[in-house]
């Protein structure tokens, strides 16, 4: 096992109680267990195997630290990662982090693609999608800050994608469950630096997997349909007639400073020849004498990587 001393965890003992033939959960004030230092290299010579519908044991260190664990997934695989209350010790406070996948120099990169802090059981973490768009090896990793030789359990369950045995088709009615994810942090950069260029007119992002176990693809209407149902996005649902078109014809549609995005996202979500759909949807309101307010509403869908991309582009009267 391969653990590192903290640097920057923060928080104090506190978690799960347990009583025979009764489960009582208490939780205190807990600080976030903060990402591990990086560069990861050292990972790579020690992490130990973790199989997609596999678990694995294993104990903390004395000190508060890291432990990481290879996962070797199929382009596509979406699996549930879970430190389970089975296995793992009362008290224990853990986080999750995966990376990669790795790459031919032998590193799994910086950027942490998930990670959770107290999604599980008491103090214990959970990502419940990790949708994973290369085929290859990915890291792993678990952090805690109350130690003492504590012991924990890793599960790696397959949730949906290339790891599900003989799916089954899909019934017509079939929704999607939105599980939002970080946007990666290039396309971050190239949003940030589009929105200083006028100020009255400012995009967003923002990056939603959804699992998808059968072997028949789901609808750009039924992303929109999950995208429409959030309340945040509720102005939009009086548009009546909204349309729906290929992703090449979106660029032509996007205020000229954030056309940059359209290849870019592409490039970063989208399976070689997917045929990613768009449906959008346009508001106007006024907040007053010279308020006029225009917004559109961009559901971007990418059915085979169970991607669904929002981009929603807004301008206002100054």
């Amino acid at each position: 096992m391969l653990w590192l001393s903290a640097v920057g965890l923060l928080g104090a003992c506190g978690g799960v109680t347990e009583q025979q033939g009764e489960d009582v959960l208490t939780t205190e004030a807990q600080g976030l267990i903060a990402a591990p230092p990086t560069p990861l290299g050292s990972f790579t010579t020690y992490a130990s195997p973790l199989a997609v519908g596999g678990a694995v044991q294993s104990s903390t260190g004395l000190t508060p630290g890291y432990e990481g664990f290879k996962l070797t997934v199929a382009a596509h695989t979406q699996v549930q990662l879970e430190v389970t209350h089975l296995g793992s010790s009362m008290y224990l406070d853990t986080g999750l982090f995966v990376y990669g996948p790795k790459d031919a120099s032998g590193s799994y990169g910086n950027q942490v693609l998930f990670q959770d802090d107290d999604s599980g059981y008491g103090e214990l973490s959970k990502v419940s999608l990790a949708t994973l768009d290369k085929a290859g090896e990915y890291l792993v990793v678990v952090g805690w800050n109350n130690a003492a030789g504590k012991q924990y359990r890793l599960q790696a369950s397959c949730v949906g994608g290339a790891c599900v045995p003989n799916p089954q088709p899909a019934s017509a009615s079939q929704g999607l469950t939105l599980v939002e994810a970080p946007v990666d942090a290039g396309l971050q950069a190239t949003l940030a630096n589009a929105n200083t260029y006028r100020e009255d007119m400012f995009s967003y992002l923002r990056k939603f997997d959804f699992a998808w176990p059968y072997s028949t693809p789901s609808t750009v209407d039924a992303a929109a349909a999950a995208v429409l149902a959030r309340n945040e996005y509720a102005g939009y649902r009086t548009d009546s007639a909204p349309q729906t078109f290929a992703y090449a014809n979106l660029q032509a549609r996007m205020y000229w400073q954030f056309q940059p995005l359209h290849p870019a996202l592409l490039a970063t979500y989208a399976d070689s020849g997917e045929p990613v759909q768009v449906k959008s949807y346009y508001r106007f309101f006024q907040t007053g004498p010279n308020g006029d307010n225009w917004r559109t509403l961009n559901v971007i869908f990418f059915p085979r990587s169970f991607h669904v991309i929002v981009y929603e582009q807004t301008a206002h009267e100054i």
